[in-house]
């Protein structure tokens, strides 16, 4: 399955349920399926630091393999892009969201609550159709050049959509500060690089 598709549906999945699962192809958490989160992730807040809900741990869950799978799309930019701007444009990607991992896991772990409940492995599942399915090397079948920049691009600004989609489910419904802050911190990068992006596009052609 090709990334584009399976983005456009975790994004429509979202519309629908109102919360969009991480694009891990297994390693996404519902609401339904939270159920089994340590008393700590209830729906009701606990007082103190650690003020948090279902809704954090969802969303914390679900965004850290959003994340990795980011970065594996860009490592990926890195080796067969030839547009010196997407390159730039993946770098920043990665070194941005990197550290949001760590401070992600850190909070669950704070929380007392595994940031991989599904036991799955990577983020990557069983896709990425033309883009992957090999990692960021080289393999038979892999496009390059202008025409892996443009899928490249129109793939992320997909996912970017699906990070500001959960982001904002977590500030309708999240409880607690840091992670509200963090999904404000998503939004507010996201959309500024899908509008460099949706540029770049316009540039490549």
């Amino acid at each position: 399955m090709r990334i584009h598709s399976l983005a456009t549906a975790l994004v429509a999945a979202a519309a629908a349920a109102g919360l969009l699962a991480g694009c891990g192809g297994g390693n996404t958490t519902t609401a339904g399926s939270a159920t089994t989160t340590p008393p700590a992730a209830s729906n009701a807040p606990v007082t103190g630091q650690q003020q948090h809900n279902l809704a954090d741990v969802v969303f914390l869950q679900n965004m850290i393999p959003h994340h990795q799978q980011a970065i594996m799309m860009s490592q990926m930019a890195l080796t067969h892009a030839t547009t010196p701007r997407v390159k730039d444009l993946a770098t920043r990607i990665q070194a941005a969201q990197q550290p949001e991992i760590d401070q992600m896991r850190r909070l669950l772990a704070a929380w007392g609550v595994p940031a991989n409940p599904g036991g799955m492995g990577g983020p990557m599942g069983g896709m990425m159709g033309p883009m992957g399915g090999m990692g960021p090397g080289q393999g038979p079948g892999m496009m390059s050049g202008t025409k892996f920049d443009r899928m490249f691009l129109q793939n992320m600004i997909v996912h970017h959509q699906g990070a500001i989609d959960m982001s904002n489910t977590e500030l309708a419904q999240g409880s607690n500060p840091e992670t509200r802050q963090l999904a404000q911190k998503i939004i507010n990068a996201q959309q500024a690089e899908i509008k460099e992006m949706q540029t770049l596009l316009q540039q490549i052609g």
